[in-house]
């Protein structure tokens, strides 16, 4: 991990992925400097930490507060309410990370000021438990310092990658931000396939859901590529290859679910467009 932020840290926010990554951080010990969280619903599992100080209202945080970071973790559509108000932390020595899809750059720097350092983020749920992924965005204001200590904060949470073009983001929120949904999706069809089969509906239910988590695991501890793990499975003239060449056809999986993301992706850059 990244050296200690050296001021504090202003989320605003703390529901689900705003408490994960709260609690990433007080792990980590990156935030060392304190964290204050705006939160009108009040955070109580964070309430007995002396790093942590709660707020309902960001009017009842001083006027000489001077975070490093200001992090907006609520929801989309509360941010035309929630933004313009922390337009006076906009300064050279404070950074504004988003993660809120759909926002773009352009948004922030409209409601914050045109001189404000702003990164866009794009997370996904495995962050509750430490494994997700985020692709980060800043705008040219951002300096490297502050750029890299934003994809710290994110890898307290699981992987994080920069990207200098934000146009990528509508596809990385199709693929990673709802991806999660996707595996959901494929363990349900999975079990389902099983009972089809003559399985027991529990039985069912555990094998797929094993099944897909012990194979993510795999796949992350393997050198190998994911095709060559497909490959290791699948014996000549086994049973493995009879479904494979359903889900490989020219109808089967890949083409679905290239239609799938470009749809997400498609409407991703509709909601960013406002």
């Amino acid at each position: 991990m990244t050296e200690k932020m050296k001021r504090p840290l202003l989320l605003v926010g703390c529901g689900k992925m705003g408490g994960a990554m709260l609690s990433g951080w007080l792990e980590s010990g990156i935030a060392a400097a304190g964290v204050t969280v705006v939160e009108p619903a009040g955070a109580a599992e964070f309430a007995g930490n002396a790093n942590v100080t709660i707020c309902a209202d960001v009017a009842e945080i001083a006027d000489d507060f001077d975070p490093e970071v200001v992090v907006f973790a609520v929801k989309p559509q509360q941010m035309d309410a929630v933004a313009p108000p922390y337009a006076r932390f906009t300064r050279a020595s404070t950074v504004f990370l988003s993660i809120a899809a759909g926002k773009t750059i352009g948004y922030f720097e409209e409601r914050l000021g045109g001189e404000a350092r702003v990164i866009r983020a794009m997370p996904n749920t495995p962050a509750a438990i430490g494994q997700g992924i985020s692709v980060l965005c800043p705008n040219a204001k951002v300096s490297g310092a502050q750029s890299a200590l934003c994809q710290a904060l994110m890898q307290a949470v699981g992987e994080a990658v920069t990207v200098e073009d934000e146009a990528l983001i509508d596809a990385v929120t199709a693929v990673s931000g709802g991806g999660p949904a996707y595996v959901f999706l494929l363990i349900e069809c999975l079990s389902e396939a099983g009972v089809a089969a003559g399985l027991p509906q529990d039985l069912a239910a555990q094998l797929a859901l094993a099944t897909v988590a012990g194979s993510g695991q795999l796949a992350l501890a393997s050198d190998e590529p994911p095709s060559q793990l497909r490959e290791n499975v699948t014996s000549p003239g086994g049973t493995t290859l009879e479904a494979l060449k359903i889900l490989m056809a020219d109808d089967g999986l890949q083409p679905l679910l290239t239609r799938a993301i470009a749809a997400a992706t498609a409407r991703s850059q509709e909601l960013a467009g406002g």
